[in-house]
């Protein structure tokens, strides 16, 4: 494809880091980030969109394709949203439907958040 045009790669906006919990207690700003994150999941709905996403072929989903959860389309982009501002997902518009996924470091962050520190 002579003509291709390569697009630059974004940075994700939102980077969760937060050490180990049995690290060390966590700075305000890091307990402020991370109860955004757990808030966000605390509802079953996001909880189900942000698995469907995380989960889905390829490591993105079309809105068309996660948006059976039992709630409507307004309720659905509601729930999509605030999984976006917590960190969580990110998303892309490609014509007519919008993509989310996984922000790259959300899932290895969290589960490190999770685990016990190891001993140097």
């Amino acid at each position: 494809m002579p003509n291709a045009k390569m697009l630059p790669v974004l940075e994700p906006e939102t980077v969760p880091c937060c050490p180990p919990l049995s690290e060390r207690p966590l700075t305000a700003e890091e307990a402020e980030r991370t109860a955004l994150m757990f808030k966000a999941l605390g509802d079953p709905v996001r909880l189900r969109l942000f698995s469907a996403v995380a989960s889905h072929d390829g490591g993105e989903a079309c809105v068309c394709d996660i948006s059976d959860v039992g709630v409507s389309q307004p309720t659905v982009s509601h729930h999509l949203k605030k999984l976006k501002q917590a960190g969580l997902l990110s998303s892309e518009r490609r014509g007519t439907w919008v993509y989310y996924r996984v922000e790259p470091t959300v899932l290895a962050a969290m589960g490190a958040l999770l685990t016990k520190a190891s001993s140097a």
